[in-house]
């Protein structure tokens, strides 16, 4: 096809310049230098998600449209473990545990009963132990925002009984996300656990694949467990807490002035989160009262007697390795 004369001068004057005419002609002018994806299998109403949208907001708006982030909650990317090793997204909200099969460290907060309040567990998550597990995630592909929100403790919920004591977990079937330390401490308590994506598990329980499930009180109203559950016992056997990680191709392509508004704004966000939770727990025992759930409040010491016991904390002490166990005892105190 012939050019015509003021194309070619056009295209000299861009070789000449330097300037390559793609750049110029291509980008649409509103268009985000940086369009990332997050993915979470969490509820939209879950407090993770309502914060988390509002310093994505604050993000975009504060860096002029340069970086936006959009969240796909309810495994719209895929479950979790399915979603954490593919390229679908460029950060997550990762509960760290996900990664203890790539390093055990990571399910030091899966002990079961070694943090009995919130006194210990914000010391040790925005402490020594926490900036060991973020360092360790920063080697295995995660850049994880320093502040933990907060998904609070688990409990379990049942179809058929309460669960009063040890003994009333002989051979139950319980539904567990893919968490080795959580799995180990349903066997040490005579449970039969089954590892199942969380998308999955309200259809598990209507259909009796498992008998039981466990989450904290928030996800149990939310998910609608409710509708296939009948016993809620306050258990507490962990604590869970979930960070905002950037894989890390996607952070190291940000450049710095990015990096700091991200990360200023995950982190503000997560200790209003963390209030937000302390509020909505406090109304989750009413709300899921009348929504039919019958609430028991077993005896702790019966538990962790039964887990000294049975050795589950010298497995894992072993498990764990010496360091990320030593950096545990420093705010619980002596477990095995």
């Amino acid at each position: 096809m012939k050019m015509s004369r003021r194309t070619l001068l056009y295209s000299a004057a861009v070789a000449a310049s330097g300037v390559a005419a793609p750049a110029i002609l291509h980008r649409p002018a509103n268009a985000a230098e940086f369009a990332y994806k997050c993915g979470t299998a969490l509820p939209d109403g879950h407090p993770m998600c309502i914060r988390g949208r509002e310093a994505m907001k604050a993000i975009k708006e504060q860096s002029d449209g340069r970086l936006d982030i959009t969240l796909y909650t309810n495994s719209a990317l895929g479950q979790d473990m399915a979603m954490l090793s593919q390229t679908n997204a460029e950060l997550y909200f990762l509960p760290m545990d996900l990664l203890a099969p790539r390093n055990p460290a990571f399910g030091i907060f899966g002990v079961g009963y070694a943090f009995l309040g919130y006194g210990n567990i914000w010391k040790a998550i925005d402490g020594d132990l926490g900036n060991h597990l973020r360092s360790l995630a920063r080697q295995i592909g995660f850049q994880t925002v320093h502040n933990c929100y907060d998904h609070g403790f688990r409990q379990i919920t049942t179809r058929t009984k309460p669960i009063q004591t040890p003994a009333d977990l002989k051979g139950l079937k319980i539904r567990l996300p893919v968490a080795p330390y959580l799995i180990a401490l349903f066997q040490h308590l005579g449970a039969a656990p089954i590892p199942i994506s969380f998308g999955e598990v309200y259809s598990a329980l209507q259909t009796g694949v498992v008998d039981g499930q466990e989450n904290p009180l928030v996800l149990i109203d939310t998910a609608k467990l409710y509708e296939v559950q009948k016993y809620c016992s306050m258990t507490k056997h962990t604590w869970a807490g979930i960070h905002v990680s950037f894989s890390n191709p996607a952070w190291q392509r940000l450049p710095p002035d990015l990096q700091q508004l991200a990360d200023r704004e995950f982190n503000a966000k997560a200790l209003l989160e963390r209030a937000d939770w302390q509020v909505m727990t406090m109304n989750e025992t009413k709300i899921l009262e009348s929504k039919g759930m019958v609430f028991n409040s077993p005896d702790i010491k019966s538990f962790q007697d039964e887990l000294r016991k049975s050795g589950f904390y010298a497995d894992m002490k072993k498990e764990s390795g010496d360091q990320a166990w030593a950096l545990l005892e420093q705010y619980v105190g002596p477990l095995a």
